[in-house]
């Protein structure tokens, strides 16, 4: 990556703001249309943050990386500054694109999510889900991230009972957002703690038994 810190950190910025208008926009609609069919609503959830992930990967991805996430940022060979310089990015990125799906879909642009989300089984589910993400983020075929991640990510929403944030930064986007994708404020401390139990795990599993480019 040759770009400057600023440009990297505003591609980190663009591409978690669509990552989280395309989960939290893609829910609104979802459930808006689907008649309070469940499944399908996940489905085509699911589908849009598949399809934007793997587009946002690969165009952002030769710029920053396209972490989005800020245990990525975190378990990446970059300067300290810089990963916190990303995590910020990452943060305020993830708050924007709740508010920009918001107002597309005219809900109030300033909310908070009810939903809330948590129990024993829900907490082992962002474990697994980025301890996973974080095995494929450092496989050692860096350009086939954009697939593989997607595929990962989309195969985690209904494999586990979270349905895979596996992301901080996404947790925190979600609670500005009381709609299909939404979590409770009071809820997000305890996924991010076992994101975090999750991502260590990944980076542990990757060492043994995976080539690493780092």
């Amino acid at each position: 990556m040759n770009a400057t810190l600023p440009r990297r950190a505003a591609a980190e910025f663009i591409a978690t703001m669509l990552l989280l208008t395309a989960v939290i926009g893609s829910g609104i609609m979802a459930e808006r249309l689907s008649g309070g069919n469940g499944a399908v609503a996940l489905l085509a959830n699911t589908l849009a943050t598949v399809l934007a992930l793997y587009v946002l990967i690969e165009v952002f991805g030769p710029v920053s990386g396209a972490h989005m996430n800020p245990l990525v940022t975190w378990w990446s060979p970059i300067p300290l500054r810089e990963r916190i310089a990303y995590t910020l990015v990452q943060l305020a990125g993830a708050a924007s694109g709740a508010w920009l799906a918001n107002a597309m879909f005219e809900r109030p642009v300033l909310e908070f999510a009810q939903r809330a989300r948590g129990g024993i089984g829900q907490w082992i589910a962002e474990v697994v889900a980025t301890a996973g993400l974080l095995l494929v983020v450092r496989k050692c075929e860096p350009a086939r991230a954009s697939s593989v991640v997607a595929a990962y990510i989309g195969s985690a929403y209904w494999f586990t009972s979270s349905t895979s944030f596996a992301n901080p930064a996404a947790a925190f986007g979600r609670m500005f957002s009381d709609s299909f994708a939404g979590i409770a404020p009071a809820s997000t401390p305890a996924f991010i703690a076992a994101q975090v139990a999750g991502a260590a795990a990944g980076v542990a599993l990757a060492r043994m038994i995976v080539c690493e480019t780092a």
